[in-house]
């Protein structure tokens, strides 16, 4: 027997918190009974239905990576009608993965993509400091002043930020290229930083999410994750080999 929100969250119906909310909502039923206990328990064999339709077990999860192009919203729906991430994934996964954490509208880079509610918890909770690595194409040539604030933690409208990662990489035409490295996941975090030192991003790209990079993945393009990437993310979360 497993908590319901989780079974929810293995299905493919959105994040733990998410699937609490159905539950709430007086939305899903096992065994004909509609259930609004987050307590409550099933069993992957139970009649578990939301809206009245059949909840589907996958058998195994699904884990992919995207190179998200700018423009895509990272939500499965938008309200507004903009592009979303899902747009571009396969149609056999789109109504099962979700995507694990954002990436702001003009952002690219790589966003994971799962089923696998355990591993998106993981991924996404500060206490476990997965590392996100960055670029960022700043106006201007920050100092090595500005650059140690980066690294020591900026004062921030939400509290101070954790310690960063830092490397001047390049410059010129009146910008910079910066790696910057965080484990925490704020929203437009890294752009508020770098404004609050007065050298804005002009263009960020993630190019790492714990072990998984993303190499040459073109634009818009999605791939798998391999077994060997998989479990090394398994293990930067501090879960157990399996899951795939």
């Amino acid at each position: 027997m497993e908590r319901l929100q989780k079974l929810l969250a293995r299905a493919g119906l959105g994040s733990r918190r998410s699937c609490e909310e159905l539950i709430r909502g007086g939305r899903v039923s096992v065994n004909g009974s509609t259930v609004r206990e987050l307590g409550a328990k099933a069993s992957p064999t139970d009649d578990i239905r939301v809206d009245g339709r059949r909840v589907k077990l996958p058998d195994e999860h699904t884990y992919l990576v995207l190179n998200k192009p700018p423009g895509y919203v990272t939500t499965r729906d938008d309200p507004q009608g903009r592009p979303t991430v899902m747009d571009l994934i396969p149609a056999g996964a789109r109504d099962r993965v979700y995507p694990v954490g954002r990436l702001d509208l003009d952002s690219t880079g790589l966003l994971l993509l799962t089923d696998d509610g355990d591993l998106t918890q993981r991924l996404l909770h500060p206490k476990h400091h997965i590392p996100k690595e960055y670029l960022a194409d700043v106006e201007g040539v920050p100092s090595e002043t500005r650059l140690r604030r980066l690294r020591s933690g900026i004062e921030l409208e939400d509290g101070k930020t954790q310690p960063a990662e830092v490397m001047a990489l390049s410059q010129g035409a009146g910008e910079s290229r910066l790696r910057i490295i965080i484990s925490e996941g704020r929203n437009r975090q890294i752009r508020r930083m770098c404004e609050k030192i007065g050298h804005p991003v002009r263009r960020l790209k993630r190019v790492a999410v714990g072990p998984i990079r993303l190499g040459e993945l073109s634009l818009g393009e999605v791939r798998k994750l391999s077994r060997g990437q998989l479990q090394a993310l398994r293990e930067a979360a501090g879960l157990p080999p399996g899951g795939g």
